[in-house]
C-alpha cells in the first residue's frame, strides 16, 4: 500500500496526516508544492518529513491554488505503481475505513474492484471555532464537531475517490475517477468500485482551522480557476454572516461530536452517504 499526498500553502496538517498514515503504509510520497523557490513551505515541509524519515518525491513550483495541475501530479506519481494499491489524500484529509485496508483490499483483488470512494466529513472546533492548530495539537480533540456544513454552505463536491489502483486517474479534486472515454464516476454504478454499502470512506476534513479565512479569501481572488474563486467567496461570505463560526445547531449541518478517529461512532453516517452519493 502507497500513499501519495501533496503539501502547498502551508504545512500546518502535514505532521498530522503522516501520523495518521505512516504505520500502515509500504511507501509513503509526498510533494511538495511550492510557490517559488524561496517559499517557506520547502523547508517547513522538510522538517516535518525529517521527523518521519521521509525525503519529499518531488519538489514542485508551480501556480498557486491550480487544482487541475495538482490533480495530474496525483495521477503521475501513482501510474510509478500502476497495479499497486494507493491512497490519495490531501495534507488535511484523515481517512477512516470501515474495515482494515488491508480487507477491503483482499476484497478487490478477488472481485476485481479498483477502486474505493468516500466522501467529506468537515471538523471545526467547539463552539463552532476555527482553532489554531501545532504539531503538539491532537486535533480530534481540537476538532472534535464533525458534521457536513461545506457543502451546504458553498455548494463544494463532497465526493472522494480515497483508495485505488496506480493505474485508476481521478478528476480535478479527486472527486471521481476519470474514465478513459472522458465520462467520471459521478451519480454512476461501476462494475470497478469496491460497493458503498460495505465501505464508504469517511475523509475527516481538518481543513477548517484558523489559516483557512485568509486562505479562502486568497482563492476567492485567484485567476487559476474561476468555478473555485467563486466557490470559495461564497464560502467566506456564508461564514462572514455567522460571525467567522460555524451554527452548530443547524440541523442541516448533521453535527456530532466524536473527538477521536473511530468510523463506526458517526452515528449520521449511512444518511450522509447516500446524501453524499446523489451529488
Amino acid at each position: 500500500m502507497n500513499l501519495v499526498t501533496i503539501c502547498g500553502h502551508n504545512t500546518t496538517m502535514l505532521y498530522h496526516m503522516l501520523n495518521h498514515y505512516h504505520l500502515h503504509m509500504d511507501e509513503i510520497f509526498v510533494v511538495l508544492y511550492a510557490h517559488h523557490k524561496k517559499d517557506p513551505i520547502i523547508e517547513q515541509g522538510l522538517e516535518i518529513l525529517n521527523k518521519f524519515n521521509l525525503q519529499p518525491h518531488e519538489i514542485i513550483i508551480d501556480e498557486p491554488f491550480n487544482w487541475e495541475r495538482v490533480t495530474e501530479h496525483y495521477n503521475r506519481v501513482k501510474l510509478l505503481k500502476p497495479e499497486d494499491w494507493w491512497i490519495v489524500a490531501d495534507d488535511d484529509e484523515l481517512q477512516l475505513y470501515s474495515k482494515p485496508t488491508y480487507q477491503i483490499i483482499e476484497e478487490c483483488e478477488e472481485y476485481g474492484y479498483e477502486f474505493v470512494c468516500g466522501g467529506f466529513v468537515d471538523r471545526i472546533g467547539d463552539n463552532g471555532d476555527f482553532p489554531k492548530i501545532t504539531m503538539e495539537s491532537n486535533v480530534w480533540e481540537e476538532m472534535p464537531e464533525a458534521g457536513f456544513f461545506r457543502y451546504p454552505l458553498s455548494y463544494a463536491c463532497p465526493n472522494k475517490v480515497t483508495m485505488m489502483k496506480g493505474k485508476v486517474q481521478v478528476s480535478s479534486g479527486q472527486h471521481y475517477v476519470q474514465f478513459p472515454d472522458g465520462t467520471t464516476s459521478c451519480q454512476r454504478e461501476h462494475d470497478k468500485r469496491y460497493p458503498i454499502e460495505k465501505n464508504f470512506t469517511q475523509v475527516h476534513h481538518f481543513k477548517w482551522d484558523y489559516s483557512v479565512l485568509e486562505r479562502l479569501r486568497q482563492v476567492s481572488k485567484t485567476k487559476a480557476n474561476v468555478s473555485f474563486a467563486q466557490e470559495y467567496q461564497l464560502m467566506y461570505d456564508e461564514i462572514e454572516k455567522s460571525d467567522f463560526k460555524i451554527d452548530l445547531t443547524k440541523e442541516e449541518f448533521m453535527f456530532q461530536r466524536i473527538s477521536n478517529g473511530n468510523y463506526h461512532q458517526l452515528e449520521n453516517w449511512e444518511k450522509l452517504r447516500k446524501k453524499i452519493v446523489s451529488i
